[in-house]
């Protein structure tokens, strides 16, 4: 994100800020980057130089991050979807009284747009089928509290059903996806999720299911992983770069 602010975006956006709790990190992409100045070190110093924020940390911290944005008046992009849903009536109440704006890129997944649009009619039901490869969930604490073995998985195998809310908290870095698809929809306790461990698969597949007033929606998402970050899908670093641009362009093309 912070390369492409500095080239794509430059001639409508400034990179301002760089910070991580591991400062090692902001000050060598800063390097990288040949604005050693841009490495701060603590949360407040970017929010006091940034008119708008990008969260990429984890879930664990982005609610807190997010409410620190919104508080001080500032725009917010937040990866990290996962961490809100907990909280995040109050993160809209906050962004509401203080006139923030809180970005939610539609990440790793498609029908974001025809699921808002269906809501209008009324959502009777929604369902996220994810399918990784089982090493894709080899750093999961669920995985290893439930005593799965996943290098055991000779076929496709359900570790996980339930809500979203559920799923986020149980797979934090796994399934980004169904937060989102939750605040989009009908909500973090009414979406279904069903997660596949699928021995020899090679690409992160996401099947989202709609059953609404105004028809029946089903998309079907097939992820390559990002070639510079193994633990992210293309698409959903792709998605956050479209978000921005219609942060910052004249053109707004769907809901």
């Amino acid at each position: 994100m912070a390369r492409a602010i500095n080239a794509q975006f430059r001639s409508r956006a400034r990179l301002s800020a760089l910070y991580d709790i591991d400062r090692q990190k902001s000050l060598r992409l800063a390097g990288d980057l040949k604005s050693p100045g841009l490495a701060v070190k603590d949360l407040g110093s970017a929010l006091r130089k940034a008119d708008l924020l990008i969260e990429a940390a984890s879930a664990r911290v982005s609610f807190g991050i997010a409410m620190s944005a919104v508080s001080a008046g500032r725009d917010i992009m937040v990866m990290s979807v996962g961490g809100l849903l907990k909280g995040y009536r109050r993160l809209e109440n906050e962004a509401l009284k203080k006139g923030s704006r809180v970005f939610i890129p539609s990440g790793a997944i498609s029908g974001i747009d025809a699921l808002k649009a269906a809501k209008l009619a009324g959502v009777k039901k929604v369902t996220l089928i994810t399918t990784k490869p089982p090493e894709a969930f080899s750093s999961v604490p669920y995985i290893q509290k439930k005593g799965i073995s996943l290098s055991k998985i000779k076929k496709d195998k359900v570790i996980f059903e339930g809500s979203a809310l559920k799923a986020t908290r149980a797979f934090q870095q796994n399934v980004n996806v169904a937060a989102t698809l939750s605040l989009a929809g009908i909500g973090p306790h009414k979406t279904r999720v069903r997660i596949v461990a699928s021995p020899g698969l090679k690409r992160n597949m996401h099947r989202i299911e709609i059953e609404s007033g105004s028809g029946r929606i089903v998309t079907s998402t097939e992820n390559v992983i990002h070639p510079a970050n193994p633990k992210t899908s293309y698409l959903a670093v792709l998605a956050a770069l479209a978000t921005l641009e219609g942060i910052l362009g004249p053109f707004k093309i769907g809901n």
